[in-house]
Formats: structure tokens, sequence, C-alpha cells
């Protein structure tokens, strides 16, 4: 999709459809005239995200005027403008249309507006049926989106939100792979690419290294599939840094999930090719980093494996030893992403991360606690904490903060080893993040369950069936916005 700022007078432009914005109450002067009985009716009331589609509107050169509900006055925020546009360009994909504009006009036309428009805009229009052959009854994607604005200013926020928008549609391009086709040398090809297009160093570490390494937690995983682990090490080196910090983003990256020797329920195991959906996340912000640059390095860290239960796979009451020197006795192999992260944080600080930043499918539990409109948040850093969550607030990327009170410690307590990956049914979310915690120390460090947020199993209006790309906007802002 090309994405460009229009010069103020949206009546003049020549698109296929038009969008303007209409809040709750009186009905647009400019459009009074030619919709007086859609007003009056009650057909146009300005409930944010209802469209009404017109044509041959009097005043306007567009083929098309849609009227898009807002809501009430001065109650829409920039996360609401990103639904917006998402939402508009979805519901015109189908009319055969394929340019657009959309008007942004008095306390719209600002540079938080419009990023979050043109990064809506691009987000709605992805879709996941690139496998699909019969093609004639699928929606043609919008070609051209326009926003009616102008500003210096304008235009870098309009291309920074495309940046977001490209690097959530390749993060979603990726996480809606389907599991033969996205293994874990797979998922490091598509990193790579990603990398040598952006200008980012790149690593792959393969099962030797690792061995040489001493990443048993992570190869104890990876041992039950033919497909062989990697761990994938991306880097963003500033040319002026602003501060000695060197942030650590840390993805989950398990193309396929069946849970190991515990064996998940067949009901919904194919959803399981989504349990790398924070390590595409990642590999998405780091392209969207590359572009923006700022002014403090970034290194992300992927671990990649298949859970599959062949004969030589991993055993309950197996015990493994950490990159950290750590024993951890594994009590159920479907608790396998605390196994696989808790080497990369160890490997994160080794490479002398200051921050720690990981996000994963983790646990089930967060989903019962939060439901799948939030993430949860745990941390062992206030500071650290308050600057995430004020970067998934900026990015209408919505969490909340999860405790991490030292109860939670006792539940992991093992007889055999150091710690066991799992503590009883109650709080499982909690014990989780509690065991990633004992690799992260003392160092600074944010963890992210995702596993409610990360795909979505209806369309939304503004988004398609599948992945989200949840927490990829945060990523960014949080480095962005770091001093």
């Amino acid at each position: 999709m090309e994405v460009k700022l229009a010069p103020s007078g949206a009546a003049a432009l020549k698109v296929d459809a038009l969008v303007l914005l209409q809040p709750e109450g009186p009905g647009r002067p400019d459009l009074w005239q030619s919709l007086a009985s859609s007003y009056t009716s009650g057909e146009i009331k300005g409930k944010f995200l209802e469209f009404t589609l017109a044509h041959g509107v009097a005043g306007f050169a567009a083929t098309r005027i849609v009227v898009a509900g807002i809501g009430k006055p001065g109650k829409l925020n920039t996360a609401g403008m990103a639904k917006l546009a998402g939402a508009a360009v979805r519901f015109l994909k189908g009319k055969g249309v394929t340019s657009t504009a959309l008007g942004l006009e008095g306390e719209f036309a600002t540079a938080e507006f419009v990023e979050a428009a043109a990064r809506g805009a691009v987000t709605g229009n992805w879709e996941p049926d690139y496998l699909r052959t019969v093609r004639e009854d699928l929606p043609q994607p919008i070609a051209e989106f326009a926003i009616v604005a102008a500003g210096p200013a304008l235009e870098r926020a309009m291309e920074r939100g495309k940046i977001l928008g490209e690097a959530a549609n390749v993060a979603r391009d990726i996480a809606v792979e389907p599991p033969n086709l996205l293994d874990p040398v797979a998922l490091s090809e598509r990193a790579r690419a990603v990398a040598n297009a952006a200008g980012l160093a790149i690593d792959v570490l393969d099962r030797d290294r690792m061995q040489q390494m001493g990443m048993g937690a992570l190869l104890g995983v990876a041992q039950g599939s033919a497909k062989p682990p990697v761990m994938i090490r991306l880097s963003y080196k500033p040319a002026t840094p602003s501060s000695d910090s060197h942030l650590a983003l840390i993805g989950k990256g398990v193309t396929f999930d069946t849970g190991g020797i515990s064996i998940k329920p067949a009901d919904g195991m194919e959803k399981m090719k989504y349990d790398m959906a924070a390590g595409a996340a990642v590999i998405g912000a780091m392209q969207a980093i590359a572009r923006l640059k700022p002014s403090v390095a970034v290194t992300a860290l992927i671990p990649a494996v298949e859970n599959m239960p062949g004969s030589r796979a991993q055993r309950p009451g197996d015990i493994v030893t950490s990159l950290s020197g750590k024993t951890v006795e594994v009590l159920n192999t479907d608790a396998e992403g605390r196994l696989i992260l808790c080497d990369a944080i160890t490997w994160a600080k080794q490479l002398g991360c200051t921050h720690l930043v990981d996000a994963a499918t983790l646990t089930g539990a967060i989903a019962v606690a939060l439901g799948y409109s939030r993430s949860g948040v745990f941390s062992n850093d206030e500071e650290l904490a308050a600057r995430w969550l004020s970067a998934s607030e900026a990015a209408g990327e919505p969490m909340w903060r999860m405790p991490l009170d030292d109860e939670y410690r006792e539940q992991l307590k093992s007889v055999y080893a150091d710690i066991q990956n799992i503590g009883t049914r109650w709080g499982g979310a909690c014990t989780a993040a509690m065991f990633l915690k004992e690799f992260a120390g003392d160092t600074p460090w944010v963890h992210l369950d995702i596993a409610g947020t990360a795909w979505l199993d209806e369309a939304k209006p503004w988004l398609a069936k599948g992945p989200t790309a949840v927490p990829l906007v945060t990523f960014v802002n949080f480095v962005m916005n770091w001093k």
C-alpha cells in the first residue's frame, strides 16, 4: 500500500473513496445537503466505527464518501484513530475501491493522529490468505491511502506510522506461516532476510554452538524434534549512542508446540503455530528500529525450537543444566517456553545487555486472569516497568502489571535441582514469570505474557483474523523513547 499525505482540501481529491470523520451529535455542514435524510433518519449517528457509504455527494470530487463515526466529541485517541483507519480500509476493500483518503481536520490534524492513521491503514490492509489459490472471491487490497493534512512534521509522522505498520505486517506474515513451512531454521532465514534488507547484524547459533556454550535448557526442549534448534541474534548499533545502555528484546520462538511428552489436547492444537508470535514481533520490531534509528544499542534474541514428542524427547523428571549453570527439574514438558527463554536471558546478560525485555505466548493462565484484551506485565524494576507501561499506553497495546511476590517462588522449589519448571495450577502466569526472574537476577527486566493477545480467533473490524503483532509497537516506542 502506498501511503502519502495529501494537501489540504479534501473536497477536491479525486479518489475512489474519501473518509470523513463524524462525531456523535449534529451532522457535518458540508454533507448535510446531500445526506440530510441519512442524518434525520438516524442512519448516521456518529457511533465509533459506524460507516455510511454514499455515492456522488455534491461538492466532492471523490466517487464515494464514507461518513465514519468517531464516538463522543473529544473521546477519540490515537489508538482509536489507528483502529478507525484500519476499519475504514477493511470496510472499503470489498467494494472495488483501490484509492482512498482520510480527512483529518481540526484537533486530528496532528503528528500523533497522522502516525496512528498511517499505521492503522497499513495493518488493516493485511490478510492471512496468501496460500489460497482460488482468489476470485477475495477482496482486493487498497493500493493507495492518502491522509489529508499538510506540514513537514506530519510527513515525518506519516512515515513513522507507515514503518510501524509495515513492520507489524512482517511480523504477522511470519507468525501466520504454517509449521510445515516455518521451522526454526526457516525462521532464522526470515530473520536474515529482514536483517539484510534493514542493515542489521545477524548471528545464528546452531545446535553445536549452543552445546559448546552450555544452553542445556533450550536444547532439552529441542531434542524431541527432527528439526534443529537455532538461537537468532539481531544487533542494532547507533552511530552516536546517547547513553551506555544496551537494551535486549527477547522473543519466544517455538515454531510448533505439541506440548512434548506432556502432550496437549488435540482440539485447538493447530493454533500452536502461533507459539513463535513473540519472536516474530521481535524480528518486525528490529526492522522498524533499524529504519527509525534510535540512539541506543539494541540486541534481539529469538530462541527457536520445535517442541515435539519424538523418541528422543525430553521426559517429565529430566534435569537439565541451563546456560547460567542452574539446574532445572522438568516436571512438565509443555512448560517449554520458560526453558528456552531462560538461556536467552542469560546470554543477553553475557552479551552486556543492561536492560532486558522478554515477550512470550507463555501461559494460558494469563488469559484466564486478563482475558484477551490485555497482556500481562511482570518486572523486577519499578522504573523499567513504568517506562514499559508508558510505551504500551502510547502504542495502544493494553497491558496490566501483575505481581511477583516471593510466595510464587516457593512453588518452584525442587528437592532434586535448583528450580523446577512449574508450580501448582494456581497463579500459573506468576510462577512462570518468577521462573524467568530467577535468571534475570538483578538486571532490570520486564516479562510480557502475550498468550491472550498475540492472536485473534475472529477478525476485528480493523484487523484480520490471526496474528496481531503485539507487542511490536510497544517494543519500538520503548526503544525510541530511551534516554
